[in-house]
């Protein structure tokens, strides 16, 4: 499960080369927004190695597209938010992927098929993408849920489409707007709202669990902050927060956000999700610092190589079984619910 964080992605791939080395092959991966992008292009064929230069050669702010209310002058952002409900298309992201799939080949999810579980929703397609529906105010996992919540055949979902919805930073990227047609005792029928999956589960390390002992691992890797640091509006707007109020309010909307995206799920995270949890220091890079320098991308790629390294060095399949997955488990918040009771 690989969590969402924007440009810090980078460091997911530098656990992936570490874990490739090591001889773990990843047979079914998740991840939210940019924790999305890596599995999937992960699952279309792509190497860490080529993941890395894709991601080094890569200009973030390229991403950050205009319509032509973004260019009225003195009103862009506002009007922008009013309109689309976000400040950037999202347009460039999507041509990006789309070429970089197509380029293996791969378009939607028939073509990421597991060979050997056709049959088993949770394992038939090798990556799945976290998205949130605020429409139906829910997360969904897609490929998995696309029958069941959007009326749509999993094989035939686009697989670009769907990162894309699971990459939308509210207030930043405009949401995807997604039309459910066909009625279904779990569907609303409808225009649906889809956005950065993140915004509900930015890491749902359990989605491939199964019942009992499970026949492979399963890995958690969690970009991790080491220190608040204060924001800066012009990672996104480009001018100062001093030079007007519409700046201020885009900088907290994004500090608001990014303490949510980073914040969410640490509050849940159980004794048996963290022994199987990869913690990455982050280095101080926020999520959207779309401004990245080659530095700093080297910096977080090894960050996550010696996340990993530290990580195997003292984790074993065997002990995971023995100490988590046979017998009674307490999670940690009953351990708290104890203490508090004295």
């Amino acid at each position: 499960m690989f969590e969402g964080g924007g440009v810090k992605g980078i460091a997911l791939v530098g656990v992936l080369e570490v874990l490739d080395q090591r001889g773990f092959v990843p047979q079914n991966m998740a991840g939210a927004s940019a924790g999305a992008i890596v599995a999937v292009l992960y699952a279309a064929g792509y190497t860490p190695a080529e993941l890395y230069e894709i991601l080094k050669r890569l200009n973030f702010r390229e991403f950050l597209d205009k319509g032509w209310e973004d260019r009225v002058l003195g009103v862009s952002y506002p009007l922008s938010i009013l309109k689309d409900q976000g400040i950037y298309e999202g347009n460039a992201f999507r041509d990006w992927l789309t070429g970089l799939l197509a380029a293996k080949g791969k378009h939607t999810f028939s073509d990421l098929l597991h060979p050997d579980h056709p049959e088993d929703p949770r394992f038939r397609h090798r990556a799945q993408v976290v998205v949130s529906d605020l429409t139906a105010r829910r997360m969904l996992v897609l490929p998995r849920d696309a029958e069941r919540v959007l009326g749509v055949a999993p094989d035939e979902l686009s697989i670009a489409e769907a990162v894309r919805m699971s990459m939308s930073i509210p207030i930043f990227f405009e949401p995807v707007s997604f039309s459910v047609e066909k009625e279904g005792e779990n569907r609303i029928v409808g225009e649906h709202m889809m956005v950065d999956g993140g915004m509900l589960s930015n890491f749902p390390v359990h989605i491939f669990d199964v019942d009992g002992e499970p026949d492979w691992p399963t890995f958690g890797l969690l970009l991790t902050e080491p220190e608040a640091r204060a924001p800066d509006a012009r990672a996104i707007t480009g001018v100062e927060p001093s030079q007007g109020p519409v700046a201020k309010t885009i900088d907290y909307a994004k500090s608001l956000l990014e303490t949510l995206l980073e914040a969410h799920d640490r509050m849940y995270l159980e004794a048996a999700d963290f022994v199987r949890t990869i913690p990455i220091d982050t280095l101080g890079v926020k999520t959207t610092d779309f401004d990245l320098g080659d530095t700093e991308k080297d910096a977080l790629y090894e960050s996550g190589r010696g996340a990993a390294e530290k990580f195997l060095a003292g984790w074993t399949f065997d002990a995971y079984i023995e100490h988590f997955r046979t017998g009674t488990t307490v999670s940690r918040r009953e351990n708290l619910r104890k203490l508090m009771r004295g």
